[in-house]
């Protein structure tokens, strides 16, 4: 009897073991690609053949630019505009804003509380339409996109999220700054099908990467947040607002 109720215990352990080994191996394999980035560009990222693959699946063709930089072929403004607008502690942290994630979730909380109020208030949705989903704002660094691009799916959970602070933390301590800064700007998303600083500085400028002024740079830098909504709104008050402003905290910023 002590021998047949061991025997489930025994297997519990052993799935429990393989599960610790897989996941184990697996940052491993995230460790060895990151590793390998500091001497060899990245082709391409998750998200990049996610969206790929979503282009060819919708429109039946693949409409795409993307030309790698080296760090020398990417103007400081553009370096400069990029931490401003998206992680003005960049230099200083160690991939991860810890206070920036905790007010994060507390808003979103808030956000999903009213949501929630107000689908009890009229379940059907007005006109029959379900309610608004509540806006969802995040607090992820440079470093933290870049480890989400790189390897990761866009779904929202705990377990996506701690496998990024992961990845995060391998990125600050084997690339660097600047070198993580350089691969960040050459396959971050500037529109439909635009990935890049040389590609979206050509599509949007008709110039180099290398050749981008302040207040080009800093047009680039506004719309990261939501490349697809700018890009078709280029002139509208709220990006040429956002633009004086990230020109105006670029000469403080300290590049890598």
């Amino acid at each position: 009897m002590a021998r047949s109720a061991s025997s489930p215990l025994r297997s519990l352990w052993r799935l429990i073991g393989c599960l610790l080994l897989s996941l184990l191996a697996l940052q491993l394999f995230f460790f060895a690609r990151i590793a390998l980035m500091r001497v060899i560009d990245p082709q391409s990222t998750a998200f990049e053949r996610s969206e790929a693959w979503r282009l060819v699946v919708e429109t039946h063709r693949l409409p795409w630019a993307q030309e790698w930089a080296p760090g020398p072929r990417i103007s400081d403004q553009l370096r400069r505009a990029v931490i401003a607008s998206e992680d003005a502690n960049f230099t200083e942290h160690n991939g991860v804003e810890w206070d920036a994630i905790r007010q994060a979730w507390a808003k979103n909380q808030k956000a999903q509380a009213r949501a929630e109020a107000v689908a009890a208030r009229n379940p059907a949705g007005r006109a029959g339409k379900p309610p608004p989903a509540p806006k969802i704002i995040g607090g992820s660094t440079i470093s933290q996109q870049l480890a989400k691009n790189l390897f990761l799916s866009g779904e929202r959970s705990t377990l996506r999220k701690a496998q990024e602070l992961v990845i995060t933390l391998m990125l600050e301590a084997l690339l660097g700054k600047d070198r993580l800064l350089t691969v960040y700007l050459n396959h971050v998303e500037w529109g439909e099908g635009v990935f890049g600083a040389q590609a979206a500085a050509r599509h949007y400028f008709r110039t180099d990467a290398a050749r981008l002024g302040p207040a080009q740079a800093a047009r680039l830098a506004v719309m990261l947040p939501a490349p697809k909504r700018f890009e078709k709104m280029p002139g509208s008050a709220y990006v040429s607002g956002r633009t004086a402003v990230i020109v105006a905290r670029m000469p403080a910023v300290d590049l890598p």
